[in-house]
């Protein structure tokens, strides 16, 4: 596979990135973005999914550094919950070319528009901790795995919905659930890279350069979240939750042309 690297390309590929990974950071979703200019660049789908992860990696490796860094995660609460993560999504992207995707297809873009609705219309969703449903160790080995799963067997949406049991299982506000939530997706991020990079998938350079892009971003929407919280995750969610579910969508019933 041979991609001709040149400047506007780069550069085109680059800035998606930052943009995507400060979206990202703050409500998922930038895969909406990334994926389609990896295909648009030349990259067949299989690759574009995994060189996405590379980059991705990026983008959820400097947002979780940076939540770390402010104090709104420890790390070492978060190991039983990070590990089942992982070793979801590997059994998911191991999954994933076992089985048919296509019940998936069709249930997903509802499923997101029902995580949109509940962020807006929700009186649960505050800056504060509300009541703990889950313990620590339930939340791993239900949420935490099954998120991790379908991270590594599908995808789309999966910030929101790690981000969606953080207020709703474990209790948490918003920006402290974002920040939780994006460490979770690093794990499975990584996962899932390590076994498509087993497949000869992914292509490195230009994953490379999309990391970089990622991890201005990650920052950039990170810091957001820290400054902003509610104000600016809320109406992000919702809004890519929608932008989400129509692209999915689209997909299946080829609207749009």
């Amino acid at each position: 596979m041979t991609i001709e690297l040149t400047f506007e390309l780069i550069a085109l590929l680059f800035f998606v990135a930052v943009v995507a990974g400060f979206i990202d950071a703050i409500a998922g979703g930038g895969g909406l973005l990334t994926i389609p200019a990896l295909m648009w660049a030349g990259l067949p789908p299989t690759a574009a999914l995994a060189t996405n992860k590379l980059q991705a990696c990026g983008g959820s490796f400097f947002a979780s550094l940076y939540f770390v860094r402010k104090g709104l995660v420890n790390l070492a609460d978060m190991k039983l919950s990070i590990g089942c993560a992982f070793v979801g999504a590997a059994l998911g992207t191991i999954a994933v070319q076992m089985i048919d995707t296509a019940f998936l297809e069709v249930m997903l873009p509802f499923l997101i528009l029902g995580i949109g609705a509940y962020f807006l219309f929700s009186k649960k969703i505050s800056e504060e901790d509300k009541h703990q449903v889950f313990t620590p160790g339930v939340f791993a080995f239900t949420a935490a795995l099954s998120i991790g799963f379908y991270d590594g067997f599908f995808g789309p949406g999966t910030g929101s919905f790690f981000a969606l049991a953080f207020v709703s299982l474990a209790g948490y506000g918003l920006a402290k659930a974002t920040a939780h939530a994006k460490v979770l997706n690093f794990s499975t991020n990584i996962a899932s890279l390590i076994f498509f990079a087993i497949g000869g998938k992914v292509f490195w350079l230009l994953g490379a350069i999309m990391l970089v892009g990622q991890a201005i971003g990650a920052t950039l929407g990170s810091k957001m979240v820290v400054t902003k919280g509610t104000k600016i995750i809320k109406p992000l969610v919702v809004t890519m939750s929608i932008a989400m579910s129509l692209k999915l969508l689209s997909q299946q019933y080829g609207w749009f042309g």
